[in-house]
Order: structure tokens, then C-alpha cells, then sequence
């Protein structure tokens, strides 16, 4: 599904990702873990073409990213791929509705279909009959639900969360990993997830562990 080889980043001279490689398989729920400033997110913008790689390759449902021009990288984002921010991003001027059916309107969607899937996401992360409400109206926990419709709306093949609990309380972050898992098993979407927390990365399939740039553990979690 997702195969990464000798995937490699510097800034400024200073490596931030050494000849990375990892495979993901379809359906997988994976951890990333690690300190800050090991190139966790520097990976997740490599996977998503947010940001171009020195060397190595990656490669989705046999597509190599890198050989994509931006026109054709920005098309590939919008079909195959949902991001999940620790920060939200949703926007402020646009009803809950309008900013879930936001990916849906970028494929090129009409109104009505969007907007129906869009009522229909909401209602799967629990914000029934809240499509028309404005995002100042919602709690931190509400937000992340939002963002994760949106991510999830137009059924990407792959989910790049970048700490999307690392702005919540305890049982708020609970609740949000628990609907990140559901999402997974149900639809069979692979995600690959950065986090701080150790207590929701043991729920995922896998943890893999970066130090310095580089993989130095890959484990499986046996009570997934």
C-alpha cells in the first residue's frame, strides 16, 4: 500500500530524516513515537508531498510521489489522502457543514451531494444535528471531531494525524483515538499517527520509534 525507501531530509545542512524506510500495509494503524525534533512531522510532510525529499522514494498503490508534478501531487492529496493537524485548522468563516464538505468541493463535488456527506460524517463523529453551526461555538475536543470528518469524508486510502490529541485533555483524547480506531477498522483506511502519548500509541497496530532521524524500533503491539 505505502512503501518508503532511503527517505532522506536536511535543513539548513542539518539532517532531519536518515535513508528512512518503512512499508505500511492497507488497514494498518501505526504509531509514530519519539522526542521532538526527530523528524516525526518532517516524515509526515515528506508521505504527504507537503514537502520534497533529498533522496529516496515514496510510493502509494504503486505511485511514486516524487515523480508527480505539483498539479498532479495536489490531485493525488485530494483523492488519496486526509490530514489530521494537532492545531485543527478549521475555518472560521465556514459552518461545520461547509468546512467537512471543503475536501469534497475541492474534487470538484456538487453542493448537494458534499453537503449530505458532509451532515452524514458529522453525525458519524457524534455532532448530529450541528451542521450549521459555527466552529467558536465548539470545544477543543468538537474541533478534533470536525477535522476528522473532513479528513475522512471523501474516503482517502491514507491518514497522516500529526498529534491530533496533543491539544486535549485526557478523556477528550481518549474519545478522539477511539474514533480515530473505529474510522480504521470500519472503512479499512490506513493511518499513520504521530504522538507524545504512549497510552494511545499501545492501542495502535504498531509503534515505530525515531531517534535522531532514523527508525530504531518497529514493533508490533500485541494487544491491538
Amino acid at each position: 500500500m505505502l512503501e518508503i525507501t532511503n527517505l532522506s531530509r536536511s535543513f539548513n545542512g542539518r539532517p532531519a530524516l536518515h535513508s528512512t524506510s518503512l512499508r505500511l500495509a492497507e488497514g494498518e494503524y501505526v504509531a509514530i513515537v519519539g522526542e521532538s525534533g526527530v523528524g516525526k512531522s518532517t516524515l509526515l510532510n515528506l508521505i504527504a508531498g507537503l514537502d520534497r525529499a533529498d533522496q529516496g522514494n515514496v510510493v502509494l498503490d504503486g505511485e511514486d510521489l516524487g515523480r508527480l508534478d505539483e498539479a498532479a501531487l495536489t490531485r493525488w492529496r485530494r483523492h488519496k489522502l486526509g490530514f489530521i493537524f494537532q492545531a485543527f485548522h478549521i475555518l472560521p468563516h465556514l459552518t461545520l457543514q461547509q468546512n467537512v464538505a471543503l475536501p469534497l468541493w475541492l474534487q470538484g463535488g456538487s453542493g448537494a451531494a458534499a453537503d449530505d456527506s458532509a451532515r452524514q460524517m458529522l453525525d458519524a463523529v457524534g455532532l448530529a444535528g450541528r451542521a450549521a453551526s459555527w466552529p467558536h461555538e465548539l470545544s477543543g475536543g468538537e474541533l478534533q471531531r470536525v477535522a476528522i470528518a473532513r479528513a475522512l469524508v471523501h474516503r482517502p486510502r491514507l491518514v497522516l494525524a500529526d498529534e491530533p490529541t496533543g491539544n486535549l485533555d485526557t478523556h477528550s483524547a481518549d474519545d478522539v483515538f477511539a474514533l480515530l480506531r473505529e474510522f480504521n477498522r470500519r472503512q479499512h483506511t490506513t493511518f499513520l499517527i504521530v504522538t507524545h502519548d504512549p497510552r494511545l500509541a499501545a492501542r495502535c497496530d504498531r509503534i515505530i520509534e525515531l531517534v535522531d532521524g532514523r527508525i530504531v524500533a518497529d514493533q508490533a503491539v500485541a494487544s491491538a
